[in-house]
């Protein structure tokens, strides 16, 4: 099933791009001097469009470093004016929302916590009724397409049209070195249902771990999604929230000289032919692989109904 909302893409809400979209920044703005140096160096590289800083922190318990509140938004507002990077921030309810609006934040997004909650996705859609804001919304907790979709639904029924998709991971129930689960059948679902639905990739929440930013990112490259959130701190080591996962601006510049970008489409008859000629070839094996089960499972029933004819048990522990 595919939906075909009206949704803006990127260029059109930034229309210098040239690259994939880049949005980089500290987990949490800690500081206005943090703040403003982690921006400075950031700004050096024409790759980076957007600067994030976390200005009200969801945490799993209290007592944790939960932000600084409103004074952030003051911060970025500097930023914006001495970098002219555009700046962006989590909302999480409806005040969040309307302060962000009233400091004229150019980018928001609804974090993986939120979006879990449709009650709190649509008190953010409300405030944003009638805006022109760019909304972002990450995956939530468990990877739950429809709920990640009826977000987007949401935030479009209000009017919203500059909308992306923040693929950060998922919860996992098993060990994994990752700390977020990527799913990535999870994102070329979502891709597929709606096609003209930018997606971004945040591998910093997904990796957990500075050390496997780079593959998490050229992944996502590989897979044709339209750009990265990585998170980058001044110094790391000082970080008040997520020191793991978050590089250094230098750091991130080497990450970023090292990432082949994919694209969709080339301007290459060849390439396009030799292509479509693997793809027939992969058509007909699978057309042979399905035959095949057809015609094993075929024989499966023959030998259920056999057995089940001559009194003898499904399960055969010596065949097993």
């Amino acid at each position: 099933m595919k939906l075909e909302l009206d949704i803006q893409p990127i260029s059109s809400w930034l229309p210098n791009i040239n690259n994939p979209l880049l949005i980089a920044g500290p987990c949490s703005l800690e500081s206005e001097e943090q703040a403003l140096q982690t921006a400075r160096e950031l700004a050096k590289d024409k790759r980076v469009f957007v600067y994030r800083g976390g200005v009200w922190k969801p945490r799993t318990r209290p007592g944790c470093f939960e932000g600084v509140g409103s004074i952030g938004l003051e911060w970025l507002k500097t930023v914006k004016k001495e970098t002219g990077l555009l700046v962006g921030t989590e909302v999480a309810n409806a005040q969040h929302t309307e302060e962000a609006l009233k400091a004229g934040i150019d980018v928001i997004w609804v974090g993986a916590r939120s979006t879990v909650s449709p009650f709190v996705v649509q008190e953010i859609a409300d405030v944003l009724k009638g805006t022109d804001q760019v909304v972002m919304v990450k995956n939530p907790l468990s990877p739950d397409v429809p709920l990640w979709l009826g977000a987007i639904e949401r935030l479009h029924a209000v009017g919203i049209r500059k909308l992306v998709a923040i693929h950060r991971g998922f919860t996992s129930f098993s060990e994994t070195k990752y700390r977020n689960y990527p799913s990535w059948k999870t994102v070329v679902e979502l891709k597929s249902m709606m096609p003209n639905l930018p997606i971004i990739c945040d591998p910093s929440h997904i990796s957990g771990k500075r050390d496997y930013i780079y593959e998490v990112s050229q992944r996502a490259f590989d897979l044709g999604l339209d750009g990265l959130m990585i998170e980058s701190h001044i110094d790391p080591s000082c970080a008040l929230s997520d020191k793991d996962q978050q590089l250094t601006p230098a750091d991130l510049f080497a990450v970023l000289d090292k990432l082949v970008i994919r694209y969709a489409r080339v301007d290459n008859k060849t390439f396009e032919s030799d292509l479509e000629k693997l793809r027939s070839r992969i058509d007909s094996l699978d057309t042979e692989l399905l035959e095949l089960l057809a015609a094993r499972m075929e024989i499966v029933k023959q030998i259920g109904n056999y057995k089940k004819a001559n009194k003898v048990t499904a399960l055969q522990i010596d065949r097993w």
